[in-house]
């Protein structure tokens, strides 16, 4: 969006590149084509570009439209081709087949180990599989999970010694990668997937054994060296856990030491972008560093410095802090700002964007769906275009009022383009996050910069302690401060759901109204007006959904049985009462589902009968079997329309065969893997259909 006399699609004339390019990306996803189809469009509209441009000048003239139609269509080709090419999934079929024999799998670690709560976790590169007392060369990447077990002596010093570039070689099948497949919930395989990773392993401290160290790049592990490193600083000089694990984040983004309850603060009051290492921590070293080099600016010979400066500092600071792909795409997108700045005055912040954009969705087409990518260019995008227009509504003649105000006003630009996306995202919206932005943001930044400065000045015990406690104490003071918020009665509003076409609807309504405000066309509103109709329908139409639903969800948590019987906006649980209290297990799998359904919690439904595990909804039968079957005397068998088999009881399908005529049979995953590959094959033999949430997802069923 701009509001200068020249027209955007020739001031940025990346921007015209990136349109198709993504459409492309999103089409080939979405349809699947072959890459035949991205072959023979790329090719086919490169023959057209080239006999275009071998026509007369007038003749170019006279259609001049006809190479904008040709160079959209190769652009769009070329994001489908590239997509197809990114995508893994044929390589998965190829891997499962080499997979499938369990072969002896020779594996190096590309990152450091990460410890959860039960194991240790870490992303690893497949070198060899060895077949019939055959080894041969093979590739891509998988996750290795190693058991913690601190009862196997020497379990500790051999998994002290496991870093970015151990290997290791074992025998055992790799697992596909599956999420739970709970409605609404996060959607782990398409997130690995987007990564090429679709296998994962589990090994016992028995089932692996380390090989000599192989070669490794250099400059990762002098990265991952320097995190190390890092994070001993930080933990020496900063020893209170709840601070040094926000220290960590803040810093370099290492969140493995972060308190879960603080995290939830600091997403509850809208700064959780402060703890992780993006765009704002990219921008303030960028701001640093151009601050330092201003003298530059007067001296004509090394002028020329300052950019090469500035983004090799960007850089060292983007490898330094893991190298994630959030801080990888602030460092792209600050890289053409900086390039776009020195190379030409008149250059187009908004063509610098679209060629970060297009330059990183080359890269990786799958950043198009990470919700990162997306904040970080609406924010950037949002200050500005609208950071002006609102520090110029106001005007303050006290100048630290002014900067205030400044620094009020780039936080409200930002939320402008970015609150749809996390109102689609996270389902909430923090209510204070004007005032906890305003206090959190220069107080991090403060502390960041203290932080690089103990890196530097850790050399000096003396100095470095005396900075410690006074980061630790600055720290301590933003982590009460946010907790104190977030402890306030409405401070977030929360179970909040739309759909693509609503946030679509809620961003035509912005760019309406935009446009009418600072350009004052009433053709403008009169959009909004539409878009805003648009919404309203989209919205009734959910809303009338909703109240008529009645559904049938047997979640998939591991080790638990969990049903949600819903009617309208009200729900009935049944299952383990671990999950009915608000822990990681309630808001991970049952919440993001609740919240898609907008439902409440209520004792009973009108619709819902019980009788001695046997619900009657809507007229559906549906027995939950936890126990052995009671002997039945009656020769007639009961029709049912599901059988949901929970807790390990002790039965064959054939006994359920003999006393229910049943339409479908689900598997729970509070049942253990033997019996429930048991249970299958029997309901294979007899020809009933049966779902194992373990497997298959969560079992959802329409109940109307």
């Amino acid at each position: 969006m701009q509001f200068d006399a020249i027209p955007i699609w020739k001031e940025a004339p990346f921007l015209r590149l990136l349109i198709p390019f993504a459409a492309g990306i999103l089409l080939q996803w979405n349809f699947k084509f072959g890459d035949e189809v991205g072959f023979l469009g790329t090719a086919g509209s490169s023959i057209l570009l080239v006999l275009f441009s071998l026509k007369t000048i007038t003749s170019r003239f006279k259609m001049y439209w006809l190479s904008g139609v040709f160079l959209n269509c190769l652009f769009l080709f070329a994001g489908s081709m590239l997509t197809f090419s990114k995508d893994g999934a044929a390589q998965q079929i190829l891997l499962s087949r080499k997979y499938a024999a369990s072969p002896i799998i020779i594996a190096r670690l590309n990152e450091p180990l990460s410890e959860k709560a039960k194991s240790f976790k870490a992303q690893a590169s497949i070198q060899m599989l060895g077949v019939q007392d055959s080894l041969f060369a093979s590739n891509g990447d998988i996750i290795i999970y190693l058991q913690k077990d601190s009862t196997t002596p020497g379990q500790s010093s051999r998994l002290a010694s496991l870093g970015y570039g151990s290997t290791i070689v074992f025998k055992k099948k790799l697992q596909p990668i599956k999420g739970s497949g709970n409605p609404g919930s996060f959607n782990y395989q398409r997130y690995c997937a987007f990564q090429g990773i679709y296998y994962q392993v589990y090994l016992k401290t028995t089932e692996y054994e380390m090989l000599p160290r192989g070669n490794v790049n250099p400059f990762r592990e002098f990265v991952f060296r320097t995190r190390t490193k890092t994070i001993a600083i930080l933990q020496q000089y900063i020893p209170s856990d709840k601070e040094s694990g926000l220290a960590e984040a803040l810093l370099i983004g290492y969140k493995d030491d972060l308190d879960k309850g603080l995290v939830q603060s600091y997403s509850n009051t809208g700064v959780l972008h402060i703890i992780a290492v993006s765009g704002l921590h990219v921008g303030l070293v960028y701001w640093l560093i151009n601050c330092m080099l201003h003298f530059l600016n007067n001296i004509r010979k090394l002028r020329f410095l300052k950019p090469v400066l500035i983004i090799a500092a960007l850089w060292i600071f983007c490898f330094l802090a893991g190298g994630s792909p959030s801080v990888l795409r602030s460092a792209v997108m600050f890289t053409f700002i900086v390039l776009g700045q020195n190379i030409s005055r008149k250059i187009s912040i908004y063509n610098s964007l679209a060629g970060s954009a297009f330059f990183l969705l080359c890269y990786n087409p799958f950043w198009l769906w990470d919700a990162g990518f997306q904040l970080s260019y609406a924010a950037v995008l949002s200050i500005i275009i609208f950071m002006k227009p609102i520090y110029n509504s106001l005007f303050i003649e006290n100048k630290l009022l002014d900067a205030l105000w400044k620094l009020n006003s780039v936080t409200l630009s930002a939320q402008v383009l970015t609150v749809p996306i996390c109102l689609y995202y996270f389902h909430q919206f923090p209510n204070f996050f004007l005032i906890t932005n305003f206090i959190a943001v220069p107080l991090s930044s403060i502390i960041l910069i203290g932080e690089l400065l103990l890196c530097v000045v850790s050399v000096v015990p003396v100095i470095a302690t005396k900075l410690g406690w006074l980061l630790k104490w600055l720290i301590w003071l933003m982590n009460s401060f946010i907790e104190r918020f977030d402890r306030l009665p409405f401070s977030v509003f929360q179970n909040i759901q739309l759909s693509i076409m609503q946030v679509i609807s809620i961003y035509l309504i912005i760019t309406g109204l935009a446009i009418w405000i600072m350009k004052k066309k009433a053709i403008a509103i009169a959009a909004a007006l539409v878009a805003v109709l648009i919404f309203g329908v989209i919205r009734s139409h959910w809303l009338w959904t909703v109240k008529y639903q009645r559904i049938l969800i047997v979640y998939n948590i591991p080790f638990q049985q969990s049903i949600d019987f819903i009617e309208g906006n009200k729900y009935f649980f049944k299952g383990d009462s671990a999950l009915n209290g608000e822990g990681f297990a309630q808001n991970f799998h049952l919440k993001p589902s609740r919240t898609a359904y907008q439902l409440v919690h209520n004792d009973s439904l009108p619709s819902l009968i019980y009788n001695q595990e046997c619900y009657v909804f809507n007229s559906r039968r549906v027995m939950v079997v936890e126990s052995p079957l009671p002997e039945i005397t009656s020769q007639e068998k009961i029709d049912v329309d599901v059988i949901i088999i929970s807790k390990s009881p002790k039965l064959s399908i054939a006994d359920l065969n003999d006393c229910f005529n049943c339409k479908q049979i689900v598997v729970d995953a509070s049942n253990p893997l033997w019996k429930i590959s048991k249970w299958k094959v029997e309901c294979d033999a007899l020809e009933i259909p049966c779902h194992v949430v373990s497997e298959n997802g969560a079992f959802v069923m329409n109940m109307n």
